[in-house]
């Protein structure tokens, strides 16, 4: 899973600001700067007088910056908000050079940790594809580990996928569709003023959709399952073209994972993409 900033924010130390400042032209006040540009990533942030006091001090500010934990961030955004500005910062301090180690120092960092950005110049980090399709996952399993039930079957739908490991037959393949649904089935019965038992009655009844059209392409996943023999049910065996294989487990899996935020309200897309 391509992570965030805040789970391996303690390795920063190391592997960013130790390498940046381990130059003789660093100028010394360089950490009242960078701390100046944390404080407002920060739950608990300094009073004025108290950010005052830190920041005009060199030594101070660099204590301050290095006890700086992951647990003190407001959030992933607020420290997204943070490495950004620390360019800036940097860059007014001393210029090019020192902004710009710093900006390959975090392009390394990034691509070290599997982080969920792509870093662009002058200092932007913006959401890759499969960073959110991972918060996607991770958030949905946060939402599901709230209840018995929907972790009950989040987990039945993620041991059918380990179970593929062994064997990727048409039965297995049908399984994990199979339980993928049962998992949104239960996630849709969740939505507000929702009646409906199955998944194609909740579609109607969600009203979060944008269109009809993508209304009914949900519905018509749902449709592939119950019909398609073995899936849900026994079928109808004229209608299928062919044995489903893993390229239907993995087009479907994703497929069916993204409208997971039209059946839940408890998914917050913006978080998704830009994090907490």
């Amino acid at each position: 899973m391509r992570g965030e900033f805040i789970g391996v924010w303690s390795e920063t130390w190391r592997e960013i600001w130790l390498p940046l400042i381990d130059h003789e032209d660093v100028p010394e006040d360089i950490f009242c700067e960078l701390y100046r540009a944390l404080a407002p990533a920060l739950k608990s942030q300094p009073s004025v007088e108290a950010l005052a006091n830190i920041i005009d001090n060199p030594v101070q500010s660099r204590e301050a910056f290095e006890k700086s934990g992951a647990n003190d961030f407001a959030g992933e955004r607020s420290l997204v908000a943070f490495l950004e500005a620390a360019h800036s910062a940097l860059d007014e301090l001393a210029g090019d050079e020192l902004s710009n180690r710093y900006f390959n120092l975090l392009a390394g960092f990034i691509e070290k940790f599997s982080l969920r950005y792509d870093l662009r110049r002058p200092c932007t980090l913006c959401p890759t594809l499969p960073g959110v399709f991972a918060s996607l996952v991770r958030d949905l399993r946060a939402l599901t580990g709230q209840d018995a039930h929907l972790d009950a079957l989040m987990k039945d739908f993620e041991n059918a996928v380990r179970d593929l490991r062994h064997d990727c037959c048409d039965g297995r393949i049908k399984t994990c569709i199979q339980k993928q649904v049962n998992l949104l089935e239960a996630i849709g019965r969740t939505a507000p003023g929702v009646t409906g038992a199955t998944l194609g009655a909740i579609c109607n009844q969600v009203g979060s959709w944008p269109h009809d059209k993508l209304k009914e392409a949900m519905k018509g996943l749902y449709g592939f399952a119950s019909d398609d023999p073995g899936i849900r049910h026994g079928g109808t065996p004229a209608n299928a073209l062919r044995a489903v294989d893993m390229r239907d487990m993995v087009a479907m899996s994703i497929l069916l994972a993204g409208f997971t935020p039209y059946l839940s309200s408890a998914l917050d897309a913006d978080i998704v993409y830009r994090g907490a």
